[in-house]
């Protein structure tokens, strides 16, 4: 039994090992073809530093868009609750869920972050 499993699992690690060298095998570039290699940007410079200037502006609409995209998701299973529970408690639910999400976005409008020209 015991050989059965170590078996298996040198056989696992040889197949691996033999996948893995495959496909660097195959994946190999040629180093005289520096040419097809250089980037086909307009106007970048691809010897500079990868780490340029990035807005802030970007990245909280982004932010914001996944927020909202998650609230969303968590708005519509809600929906199906609506035959199992009370009207008047389901209303109240859904209505302090939305009224959450809106003074987090005035509070967002408010502060600045949704103005994308200073």
């Amino acid at each position: 039994m015991m050989y059965v499993i170590i078996w298996s699992m040198g056989l696992a690690l040889m197949v691996s090992i033999m996948l893995m060298m495959l496909c660097t095998m195959i994946s190999k570039t040629s180093k005289k073809d520096r040419e097809k290699m250089s980037p086909f940007e307009c106007g970048f410079d691809p010897k500079s530093s990868a780490r340029s200037p990035f807005s802030i502006q970007f990245f909280l609409i982004a932010v914001l868009f996944l927020i909202f995209d998650i609230e969303i998701a968590i708005m519509l299973p809600i929906i199906l609750t609506l035959k199992l529970s009370m009207t008047k408690m389901w209303i109240m639910t859904i209505s302090l869920f939305v009224f959450i999400l809106v003074m987090g976005l005035y509070h967002e409008w408010k502060n600045g972050v949704l103005e994308w020209a200073k």
